[in-house]
């Protein structure tokens, strides 16, 4: 094939052959930010046959250059292998259902959320494995938003468009979780930011806001929590699940986060302050 030059253009085996690193360094790129139970062969199975179709498909008299067009057709099929697999291992999702039930059980009894230690005192588990299957239901909660909202739109093209319905529903989704985490305390709200979308380190976080290592942790599963029935009370109410004493302190505070997640959502984000009215 030639140009209007009259130089030789790529055939499509020479593209896909010359841009295999492509998909390792995206590959490479992906796998840091997911949890470790993840594959890579299969991430990587499915960037390579995105590759070989983007090969076959491309036109280069469109003017877009192969490596971005290949590169936006790759990252594509890894978003959609992601979402088809179960994020966190049927280990890590007992262990996360025994630890919420331990946590509610706890913060009745307390009046408050249980930290950490008294956690993995009541479970049997050390504080390092509790911390360990918060990270990874955390991390399994909030990619599909990252993927969202750190993806162009070109990024996000696959070869199986979405139905208008299954759109109208994940921006409804996303809407509401954006709501959730701008409802948040403060100092949550800091916490989830700051680890899930800057991706700093507990530590840094824990000197910023002048706290240990442990209590960042009971803070990001707190907010996790608040995060998932804030979401489902707006969208189904039967998976909230009951969390503290009836009309006690930490119920209230709940139904105070829950209704400034509908105020927000409602105003589309612009409604502050409604929790500082019981805290």
């Amino acid at each position: 094939m030639t140009d209007l030059m009259g130089t030789s253009s790529p055939t499509a085996e020479e593209l896909i052959t010359s841009h295999m690193p492509l998909v390792g360094h995206i590959v490479r790129e992906t796998m840091g930010r997911v949890p470790s139970h993840v594959n890579r062969d299969d991430l990587t199975s499915a960037g390579l046959t995105a590759l070989v179709m983007a090969g076959k498909a491309y036109d280069a008299e469109r003017g877009v250059p192969f490596d971005r067009y290949a590169a936006t057709r790759v990252r594509g099929a890894i978003l959609d292998e992601l979402r088809s697999i179960d994020w966190a291992s049927r280990s890590v999702r007992r262990r996360a259902r025994d630890l919420a039930e331990t946590r509610s059980t706890l913060a009745g009894a307390l009046g408050r959320p249980p930290t950490v230690a008294e956690v993995a005192g009541s479970t049997g588990l050390s504080i390092d494995e509790v911390a360990a299957n918060d990270h990874d239901v955390a991390r399994a909660q909030v990619l599909s938003l990252q993927g969202a909202t750190t993806a162009t739109v070109e990024e996000m093209v696959t070869q199986r468009e979405p139905s208008p319905e299954e759109l109208v529903e994940h921006a409804e989704r996303l809407t509401y979780l954006r709501a959730a985490i701008a409802a948040l305390p403060e100092r949550l709200r800091v916490v989830v930011e700051e680890y899930f979308f800057a991706e700093r380190p507990m530590a840094e976080i824990a000197d910023e806001l002048g706290v240990t290592h442990s209590r960042i942790s009971q803070m990001r599963a707190e907010a996790m929590t608040l995060l998932r029935d804030g979401m489902n009370h707006a969208l189904d109410p039967s998976l909230v699940r009951p969390a503290g004493r009836a009309g006690g302190v930490a119920q209230r505070r709940r139904q105070a986060y829950f209704a400034a997640v509908a105020a927000r959502h409602a105003d589309g984000g612009r409604t502050r302050g409604v929790l500082e009215a019981v805290s």
